[in-house]
Order: structure tokens, then C-alpha cells, then sequence
């Protein structure tokens, strides 16, 4: 668990854990509207200046802060950069139960529609995927384990849990663990390469990079729409 306490002035101390659970003694959907209201805020900063040029002073501003509240919710830029992380993850897993996947009891379907859906929310993301991939290298140490162990337990967790329930109908090989990581990392191409397909409709794009990861995985050969 890493402690994230505020200035010895402010006697609330807030702590996150790995699994996205918080845990304090204020109200939690008060702290978690107000960090909501920070990341809005800091991404509206991060996107045009970037993370390093971007001052706590700055951060404030925009999401209508004085210092005195911001210090209340967090304590320093690293903190707020984890916030973005954690935003990313609960935004794009409210955008799969929004696509009622969970409905869905074929598992090889259920990973097919769960893989869509994922590629249309990096597109409709991107500045936020650009953002955490290129800025996220000036987390120090301790940030960066947490943001690390919880991409490990939420995004490549929830692709390795598919691939299990497929794996029991069809033969699945590789190790699911590395497999899980590599769809992790495949759909950010969208986000991060997209510019060089600006000239191609992009669900065209989408529906090309979804048969390439499924073809991959060996789980279809013909092209499956």
C-alpha cells in the first residue's frame, strides 16, 4: 500500500491501494468526486504543456482549487499522475459494462466484443493514452511500482481472466500471462500510431487490428464480419 499523506498542516491521510480501493475517513464518493474534479482538471494542463511543465499552482487553477484544498486530496504531482492512471482504468472498464459484454456467455465472443470495444474507447481516448505513455516516465519510484501493479491486476488481470474461460473450450497456447500482456499493449497502437492511418476511416482500422490479434492467438483464421 503506498501512503500518500498531505501536509503535516492537514491531519486527513488518504491511502491508495493497488486495487483501486480507497480508503479514509471523509466520505469515499466525496474524495472520489473530488479526485474526478483534479484529473479533469490536471489533463486539461497535462494535454497542452505536458506533465513536466505543469505546476501544482497550475493544477489548482483549473480544476477551481485553491493550494489549501488541492493539498487536502493530494500531495504532490506524482499523486495526481497516479489519479490520471486510475481514471484510465475505471473509465474503460465503466466503457465495458456499458457495452454489456458481461451479458455475453460464449467466452470467445464475450473476448472478441470485449477487444472492440477497447479499440473504439483507445480512439476515442487518445490524448489520454499519449499522455500516461509518454509523461508517465517522470513518476518517481514508489508512484510508478503502484501504477505498475495496477495495470498488472485490472488490465492485463481482466484479459488473462477471458483468456482462461476461452481456454477451457479451445486450446489456447502460450503462456496466458504473456498473451494477456501482449493484447494489453496491441489496441494503444490506435492511440499512439494512429496518425499514420489518418487517411483511412478508422473503424476500418479497428476491424483490422481486431483480426490481427485474433488470427495471433490462433483463435480464428477466417475473417470473422
Amino acid at each position: 500500500m503506498l501512503n500518500m499523506s498531505p501536509p503535516k498542516k492537514n491531519n486527513k491521510v488518504y491511502r491508495f491501494n493497488e486495487d483501486l480501493s480507497l480508503s479514509s475517513s471523509r466520505n469515499v464518493r466525496l474524495v472520489e468526486k473530488k479526485h474526478e474534479q483534479i484529473v479533469k482538471g490536471a489533463c486539461r494542463i497535462f494535454f497542452k504543456k505536458g506533465y513536466h511543465p505543469t505546476t501544482i499552482r497550475m493544477i489548482a487553477n483549473a480544476c477551481g482549487m485553491s493550494m489549501g484544498q488541492l493539498y487536502h486530496y493530494i500531495s504532490s504531482k506524482d499523486d495526481v499522475l497516479y489519479l490520471v492512471h486510475k481514471h484510465m482504468q475505471k473509465i474503460w472498464r465503466e466503457h465495458l459494462k456499458n457495452s454489456a459484454i458481461e451479458k455475453i456467455e460464449d467466452p470467445l465472443q464475450k473476448l472478441i466484443e470485449a477487444l472492440r470495444h477497447t479499440l473504439e474507447f483507445m480512439v476515442e481516448n487518445k490524448q489520454l493514452f499519449q499522455f500516461i505513455y509518454t509523461e508517465s516516465k517522470y513518476l518517481d519510484k514508489k508512484h510508478l511500482r503502484v501504477v505498475l501493479d495496477m495495470d498488472y491486476n485490472n488490465v492485463i488481470g481482466f484479459w488473462r481472466g477471458l483468456l482462461k474461460e476461452v481456454n477451457k473450450q479451445r486450446s489456447v497456447k502460450d503462456d496466458l500471462d504473456f498473451l494477456a500482456s501482449l493484447i494489453a499493449y496491441l489496441p494503444v497502437f490506435l492511440a499512439l500510431r494512429g496518425w499514420t492511418l489518418r487517411d483511412k476511416p478508422m473503424s476500418k482500422s479497428v476491424d483490422s487490428l481486431l483480426q490481427f490479434i485474433l488470427r495471433g492467438l490462433g483463435l480464428v483464421r477466417a475473417p470473422i464480419f
